[in-house]
């Protein structure tokens, strides 16, 4: 484990019981991901990159191994300290955008910093500086029906930024939308891993991995490759 690691995955195994049976998913990943590393996970279907993003994400936990999130092992914690490592330490960015539909986007933005137990002004003043910084200021007052997709997805990143967290998890967060808009929302993702953040991106389209600066593709549970690369050159020339 490196002095610069925020995540430190030891020979993780991830296995599932149908019955008696245990059925193996990923099967010993060892992986350490730096500080402001842009990574994208790849992979076919049933490849495990779904069930990593999970494990990355402390939304399951391992059968075997040791997972360090910036200097905790979280291999094993229970459900309630999982979740306050979760408010605290993950963004998340999904497919599915995952709004409530009855707030606004300001609102939405700032749900996870409710938990966090922080006031509604400091929340409100919160929300806007992250909006401001994904350029929906003038769309906070909408609800999601409101704003059309590639808007979602924004307010879902701001929300994803509002508590500062050590990493930022985007599961196909261009997969629900076209070309133009799927460009935008990474040249955001781009400004953010510029800004200090670690981004992890699962994606199963090579032109959004281009924009990462390390592929690391799975393939029956074990990581099959894992490159690192100058610049996010293809991408941008699209």
């Amino acid at each position: 484990m490196t002095s610069t690691a925020i995540i430190h995955l030891d020979r993780i195994v991830k296995s599932y019981f149908m019955g008696k049976q245990a059925v193996p998913v990923l099967k010993g990943i060892s992986l350490d991901i730096s500080k402001n590393e842009y990574v994208a996970l790849m992979g076919p279907s049933g490849s495990g990159k779904s069930t990593l993003m999970n494990i990355l994400g402390c939304l399951d936990s391992p059968t075997e191994g040791k997972y360090i999130l910036n200097g905790q092992d979280v291999s094993e914690m229970a459900d309630d300290d999982l979740a306050e490592v979760r408010n605290k330490e993950i963004g998340f960015v999904f497919q599915q955008f995952n709004l409530l539909p009855r707030l606004t986007a300001a609102e939405n933005v700032a749900l996870p910093l409710v938990y966090a137990g922080i006031t509604k002004r400091t929340r409100n003043e919160m929300a806007m500086e992250v909006l401001e910084k994904v350029s929906l200021t003038d769309r906070s007052h909408h609800k999601p029906n409101e704003l059309s997709g590639g808007q979602c997805q924004r307010v879902a990143i701001a929300r994803a930024l509002v508590n500062n967290p050590s990493l930022i998890l985007a599961d196909e967060p261009t997969g629900n939308l076209d070309t133009k808009t799927s460009i935008e929302i990474m040249e955001i993702f781009n400004k953010i891993q510029a800004a200090g953040n670690t981004v992890v991106l699962v994606t199963h389209e090579e032109d959004i991995s281009n924009y990462a600066n390390r592929v690391v593709r799975l393939r029956d549970g074990i990581i099959e490759t894992d490159k690192r690369r100058e610049g996010m050159y293809a991408a941008l020339t699209m």
